[in-house]
């Protein structure tokens, strides 16, 4: 890999321990970057090869989990250090470090099993998944700046950029429909336009992105992409498909036990150092720091995702092809009717489904309320509960939850039906099992307009 460098230093690192109080140079006195040992992934690798090849940190005392730095703040062992630290010269790249806002160790283990598990030069992990929307957006985009996005957004984005971003630091967006590839050509203003932003599967409606031709249709007018993967981890590999930046709400199925928030940035190390620059990086200045602890947490799960990962795409691909028998209106994409289904097709990672969540389009929130009911408190499939990627199936009502920010103008375009139950497939228990408790509750409810035929 090509060395990379910044005044900052970079943020996935090979380390070493210091040995001394001396910082050994070579014989030039230059600072030399470490290469970034995350493996190059080729095109159509499983993301869990890559994961299975980047590096292990092995613990202080030779223990097969890492330790946890746990420091605010980094001693040096000679004050020269620490001017040469803060002017750029010494960075974590070499094992020093200033401060736990700007870079921890533990945190950066972290981060290389990001980069590694979306094929990215880089990575950097936040506090939590809007976090690390924020801090990209306004990393790209300055005062006057201009976004395209999606019309089918998570609610908090989709308030970020409507209401936010305009009010507080004159950042416009417009939404369009991201199919509609002439819309967004159309809506990208040269030299304003900054992001095209999306998500890979969009929350709640499960359209899929085509990543390849929006890439193309950006870069083509020198737009960066940006794309919000947090849906479908290991499913999809956004940056392999042309996108530029990586975004996650590590909270959801990367954490997989709805105890934790955090997010994380995979993308180019231009960006991500750029983003802890001492004087201009979004990152550094505003501190969404992600508590080392926590971090830890996240590194001892994330080589299991992939095995969590085919469960929920499995059960969700069963579930969906039984509920569209039973006469429910199903919204999946991995049900050929589905209108992007040969899109994710083409694109997804091979062995991990069509994604672990299924809409039921109920058409009335009324519905919509009476099943989700019975699901929870007659028969026990589910939780009532927003949040996804948790070992039990949890369930909302988008239009009067995570969607909520938008207005009935806004969930009409952004094809959000009042009645939409958003559902979280969960592995507990035995696929059976699971699936004879949706049916009870089922059973309970029945009636006239309860059942939409497809």
């Amino acid at each position: 890999m090509a060395e990379i460098k910044s005044s900052h230093g970079a943020f996935a690192f090979s380390g070493k321990k210091r040995s001394g109080p001396e910082d050994n140079d070579g014989d030039d006195g230059v600072v030399a970057k470490k290469s970034l040992l995350i493996p190059a992934v080729a095109i159509g690798e499983d993301p869990a090869a890559a994961l299975a090849s980047a590096r292990h940190e092995f613990g202080e005392h030779g223990g097969v989990n890492m330790s946890i730095e746990a420091s605010a703040t980094f001693t040096v062992m000679e004050p020269e250090t620490m001017r040469r630290m803060f002017s750029g010269e010494l960075g974590p790249d070499r094992d020093f470090f200033i401060y736990s806002r700007h870079f921890n160790p533990t945190v950066l283990n972290l981060a290389r099993q990001m980069a590694a598990l979306e094929g990215t030069e880089a990575a950097y992990c936040t506090a939590s998944g809007m976090s690390a929307i924020s801090s990209v957006l306004l990393q790209l985009c300055s005062s006057g700046g201009h976004v395209v996005a999606s019309r089918a957004l998570y609610g908090g984005t989709h308030a970020l950029l409507t209401h936010f971003f305009p009010r507080a630091c004159n950042i416009t967006t417009s939404f369009v429909d991201v199919r509609d590839y002439e819309a967004v050509r159309n809506a990208i203003v040269e030299g304003k336009t900054k992001v095209l932003y999306f998500e890979s599967v969009s929350n709640p409606t499960l359209t899929v992105a085509n990543v390849p031709e929006l890439s193309r249709i950006a870069h083509d007018k020198g737009v960066t992409v940006v794309v919000d993967n947090t849906f479908a981890p290991m499913v999809l590999s956004p940056a392999r498909l042309g996108a530029d930046v990586v975004v996650h709400s590590i909270s959801k199925f990367i954490s997989g036990g709805a105890d934790i928030i955090a997010g994380a940035v995979c993308g180019p190390a231009s960006l991500v150092n750029s983003m802890m620059d001492l004087h201009q990086g979004a990152l550094m200045l505003l501190g969404p720091t992600m508590n080392a602890k926590v971090a830890f947490e996240l590194s001892e799960r994330i080589p299991h995702l992939s095995v969590r990962m085919k469960e929920h795409c499995h059960r969700a691909m069963v579930y969906a092809t039984r509920m569209k028998k039973l006469g429910l209106k199903v919204i999946y994409p991995g049900l050929e009717d589905h209108p992007d289904h040969g899109l994710l097709k083409s694109m997804g990672n091979k062995e991990y489904g069509f994604g672990g969540l299924l809409c039921l389009d109920m058409e009335t929130e009324d519905r919509a309320n009476r099943l989700m009911n019975h699901l929870q408190n007659y028969s026990q499939f589910g939780f009532m509960a927003v949040s996804l990627g948790y070992y039990e199936t949890l369930m909302s009502c988008s239009g009067s939850s995570t969607s909520s920010e938008m207005n009935a103008e806004e969930k009409a375009l952004a094809g959000i039906s009042p009645g939409l139950v958003r559902m979280s497939i969960g592995y507990i228990g035995t696929l059976e099992q699971k699936w004879a408790q949706f049916e009870k509750a089922l059973s309970r409810i029945q009636g006239p307009g309860l059942l939409n035929k497809n």
